[in-house]
């Protein structure tokens, strides 16, 4: 008679060390790419607004846009800060004020800000 051998069911599956994917180096040119793209957008930016502000310029001084596919036009927006609104809100409550009242009198005479942005379609 043989005589048979059991072996220990494993508790855990065994695990092997996984493998950690080859990093690859930065290399100097795409450094040098990254800061040419960088410089270069700067560039464009800096056009971009000098072009806006003359466009925008003389559209203020009653300029006419060349008739074409595209359109320019400057659109004026009024707002007012109310960032002051809980300070107000607790001063009308120290002061013995109706504060929903308060405030809308203290926005009824806050100048608006005005801004005007240039649009190109």
């Amino acid at each position: 008679m043989q005589a048979t051998q059991t072996i220990p069911a494993a508790s855990a599956p065994l695990q092997f060390p996984k493998a950690q994917p080859a990093v690859q180096t930065v290399t100097q040119a795409e450094l040098v790419e990254l800061i040419e793209h960088e410089n270069l957008l700067s560039q464009l930016k800096e056009k971009v607004s000098e072009l806006e502000s003359g466009i925008k310029s003389r559209l203020e001084g009653g300029a006419a846009v060349q008739p074409g596919v595209h359109i320019a036009s400057l659109k004026g927006n009024l707002r007012r800060n109310v960032a002051w609104k809980d300070v107000v809100l607790r001063l009308a409550e120290k002061l013995g004020y109706e504060p929903e009242a308060y405030v809308s009198n203290v926005l009824v005479h806050t100048k608006p800000t005005r801004t005007i942005s240039l649009e190109v379609h």
